[in-house]
């Protein structure tokens, strides 16, 4: 090592020596896993500071549900992780993408039998759990290895649950009989759970008409302290809705609801049930996402005028029937909502009837209305008409999204009028909007 070497390493050695335990935990914070483990190596210091707490509180854990080379160590590293650093854990995800045959799902439920059994025994501060988009009603998942990995969710979360916060198992897709088994779970001998985050979308298999099961009404009935619950509309029946009055009314602030074309969703619900609840709960508001559901009679059976519905999604994808029009909707159901609707969210292929007046109508009339996304066939005047109601304080949009479906390949013309529209508003979408417009050819 020559002289200028030796004059420049103690001054560098100070300046890391010196810096305070709080500014290392940050800059090792944003490392990966493999860089924490060479930090780990470079001194005493370092190798402590790698224990902290706050370098470990998150974790996402992500399985690939291929057979690769290069996810081959994924459980064992999973394992590892939960091992060593488990204890510190308060917030974990769980994903597995799109399992592809039986010998990996068998591997997955392996790996989380032995991950769950070490955090139920080591660690007692975990707040958040989300395992989503199993899809347990696959026929990859075979019945034997189905079964084990509920058992270990079921006897994990009965543990678990005295500290658990957040519960997610969206898209799980399990029987009635099943999934009110893994929710009974976290009740565990007091006979009631104080979980406040609950998501339970696509948690039953399709065509399940949960809402008729006494069973699911009487494990919901062991929630009490609920804030927000993500649901699907086939759960929903008078019983639920006085059992979260009951039961919940103090805490619940948000219901999340999704109804699908594929799911049942011509069961009677009393307007009186929501009327109470939402009495009851002063705070609640409403969510509904409409999957394909787009008739204005089925909306109508669904859309009571007692819910305090804060946001709407209707998606058609890109499915269209010349029978279906969305006009009775605009103008006569979506109306009684302007006194609490605040997101608005459409995606539809409307090629056979022209929205424009009904929509920008709409758009004014809710005074609430903050965020707008529509996704279908327009006329580009019909953003221009939009910002000249926010510009005249008729409405008080903060997120204007607009995708504006043309029959034909080039969009040249309709560009050339947005980039007009965008330059005339400019001042006031730079001060008031997040703002996206888009022709887009629908072909």
């Amino acid at each position: 090592m020559d002289q200028e070497s030796q004059a420049v390493q103690p001054r560098d050695q100070s300046c890391w020596a010196a810096l305070p335990d709080v500014c290392l935990r940050r800059v090792f914070w944003w490392l990966g896993d493999r860089d924490r483990s060479r930090a780990a190596l470079v001194c005493r210091k370092w190798n402590q500071m790698m224990y902290s707490a706050d370098l470990w509180r998150y974790r996402t854990i992500t399985f690939s549900g291929r057979p690769s080379r290069v996810h081959a160590s994924e459980f064992e590293s999973a394992l590892w992780y939960v091992k060593k650093f488990g204890r510190y854990l308060e917030h974990l995800e769980i994903k597995f993408l799109n399992p592809y045959n039986a010998v990996l799902t068998k591997k997955f439920q392996v790996t989380m039998r032995g991950l769950l059994s070490r955090l139920g025994k080591n660690n007692n501060r975990l707040k958040s759990l989300s395992v989503q988009h199993l899809e347990l009603d696959r026929p990859v998942w075979r019945n034997s290895i189905r079964g084990s990995l509920i058992k270990s969710l079921s006897f994990f979360l009965k543990k678990a649950g005295r500290q658990l916060d957040h519960l997610s198992l969206k898209g799980a897709r399990l029987t009635v009989e099943q999934g009110c088994a893994v929710l009974g779970s976290l009740s565990g001998s007091r006979g009631e759970s104080l979980v406040s985050q609950l998501n339970i979308e696509d948690y039953f298999s399709h065509h399940l008409a949960v809402y008729s099961s006494p069973q699911f009404s009487k494990t919901m009935a062991t929630f009490r302290s609920l804030v927000s619950l993500t649901l699907n509309y086939n759960c929903i029946s008078d019983e639920l809705l006085d059992g979260l009055c009951e039961n919940n009314a103090r805490t619940l602030w948000t219901i999340n609801i999704k109804c699908h074309v594929h799911d049942p969703h011509g069961q009677v619900i009393w307007g009186m049930s929501w009327a109470r609840l939402a009495r009851r709960a002063s705070n609640l508001k409403v969510n509904f996402f409409f999957e394909r559901v787009m008739k204005h009679e089925r909306l109508a059976r669904v859309l009571l005028q007692e819910i305090p519905v804060r946001g709407l999604s209707l998606r058609s994808c890109y499915f269209s029937d010349p029978d279906w029009s969305m006009r009775p909707t605009l103008t006569d159901l979506l109306p009684t909502f302007r006194h609490t609707l605040q997101k608005l969210t459409f995606e539809f292929n409307n090629n056979h009837e022209s929205l424009d007046e009904e929509l920008c109508f709409l758009v004014s009339s809710c005074r609430k209305l903050f965020y707008f996304k529509i996704w279908a066939f327009l006329d580009v005047r019909f953003v221009e008409r939009i910002l000249k109601s926010q510009e005249e304080g008729q409405c008080s949009l903060r997120t204007l999204k607009v995708r504006i479906y043309t029959n034909r390949y080039e969009t040249n013309d309709e560009d050339r009028t947005l980039r007009e529209i965008h330059r005339k508003y400019r001042k006031l979408i730079d001060s008031e909007l997040n703002y996206f417009v888009i022709a887009y050819p629908m072909m």
